[in-house]
């Protein structure tokens, strides 16, 4: 079984990013009947997707997981739902700034992740990493790269493959610029990442619980 394994390269500025830099962290790792296969993504809105486009096409994998940074967040927060809208806050890293435009034309409006969400949320409580469902992954790069992939897990998939996105907090080193923000550090979030890998190549149904969060 392969796992395909996305992180962000460094954006707005920032010299690091720490979704590439847990992602890398976990490349060749086997995870239980599975390997890990990590690859960096532009963040420039269409570049993103083609580049994920031949990683799906030359690896073939059962199983994509994508990660991005969301600076600001405490937690891990695995996505529930990603839409179908480009509207950059910043231009992306080479200048494009779309505003209200389709990430796909004429594809639906939004597509839910085929991640076990919760069961990873519960899975990272359990070993103390602070988590919870996110509800919404902006109408950055992220929320483009993540629509992008439920769009071709629907229209063209690759066998059985699954997939869905999970954001994750500052490093310590960005937080440390920026008063009263929060962070997670580089080896936490590799775990929370190899948590998040495990619990979704072991189950493909998610746990049901009550609300958009586990508490």
């Amino acid at each position: 079984m392969r796992v395909l394994l996305t992180g962000f390269e460094p954006f707005d500025r920032e010299p690091i990013n720490p979704s590439w830099e847990a992602a890398r962290a976990l490349d060749a790792w086997s995870c239980g009947p599975a390997i890990v296969h990590a690859r960096r993504i532009p963040c420039v809105f269409g570049l993103a997707l083609r580049e994920l486009d031949a990683a799906i096409d030359e690896l073939k994998p059962e199983l994509v997981i994508c990660v991005g940074q969301a600076g600001g967040r405490s937690e891990i927060t695995p996505e529930r739902v990603a839409i179908n809208v480009d509207d950059g806050r910043i231009g992306d890293n080479a200048g494009s700034q779309p505003v209200d435009v389709p990430v796909v034309p004429d594809a639906p409006a939004a597509y839910f992740s085929s991640l076990p969400i919760k069961a990873i949320v519960r899975d990272l409580r359990a070993v103390g990493i602070p988590a919870s469902v996110s509800n919404t992954a902006g109408t950055f790069v992220c929320n483009h790269l993540f629509f992008g992939l439920m769009h071709r897990i629907a229209t063209r998939p690759v066998g059985e493959m699954r997939g869905g996105f999970i954001h994750v907090p500052y490093l310590p080193q960005q937080a440390s610029r920026m008063a009263g923000v929060p962070s997670l550090p580089l080896d936490l979030i590799v775990e929370a990442l190899r948590v998040a890998a495990a619990t979704s190549v072991s189950r493909r149904e998610d746990v049901r619980e009550p609300g958009g969060q586990l508490h």
